[in-house]
């Protein structure tokens, strides 16, 4: 889907996600010192909303205007700074101490771009979190694309890094289930009927 595409989305009054934060970025990062911070593909910004209240500064980057704008009116005077740019290109200016890449689906030569340019907008020290549909998600989850070609596994991700000669110590990187509402109206009830989904979760630091 292309940026006119998603332009069209999120072109409605509506969130097209929910405003709540991703149940792992908030798991990973909650505990965090808040620095500087790069939400890539970041959508109607649910995610840098979420780091902006904690503290952090945020860029949040997205190629699809609609979206951004959404964001930014959510947002009103938190920290976020919003660009309009595609993530397989975009390099941030500044090196940050976070980048977070939540649910961008590509095949493997456009992940691979994503990931170096994410990779190269990070400090020496800083943290790349990527989240994304696992591609057992198509037989054993629900939800998520279709496509196989835009699944992917945490060692997918770890050899986009490793084909880059980077150096990274590794603090998370698997395959963990999501719970998802059965149906609408049970989003915050913990006993609602849920279904399983599969995301792949890679939390590496830069070493060098």
């Amino acid at each position: 889907m292309d940026a006119e595409a998603w332009n069209a989305r999120y072109a409605g009054s509506e969130p097209v996600w929910s405003l709540e934060p991703n149940v792992f970025v908030e798991r990973e990062l909650h505990h965090v010192t808040p620095g500087t911070a790069v939400d890539l593909a970041a959508g109607e910004g649910r995610n840098a909303i979420w780091l902006a209240k904690r503290g952090w500064r945020v860029t949040a980057v997205d190629f699809a205007q609609a979206g951004l704008d959404k964001g930014a009116a959510l947002a009103g005077d938190l920290p976020i700074t919003w660009v309009c740019a595609d993530a397989t290109t975009w390099t941030s200016p500044v090196p940050v101490g976070l980048v977070l890449v939540a649910y961008l689906q590509l095949e493997p030569t456009q992940r691979a771009a994503a990931i170096a340019h994410a990779w190269h907008s990070l400090a020496l020290g800083g943290a790349l979190l990527w989240i994304a549909h696992d591609s057992t998600n198509l037989t054993e989850g629900t939800g998520g694309p279709t496509d196989p070609a835009v699944l992917m596994t945490a060692e997918d991700v770890l050899a986009d890094l490793d084909a880059l000669g980077a150096s990274y110590g590794v603090v998370h990187a698997g395959r963990v289930a999501r719970r998802v509402p059965d149906g609408p109206g049970h989003q915050h009830e913990e006993d609602a009927p849920a279904r399983t989904a599969w995301d792949c979760l890679v939390r590496v630091v830069r070493q060098g």
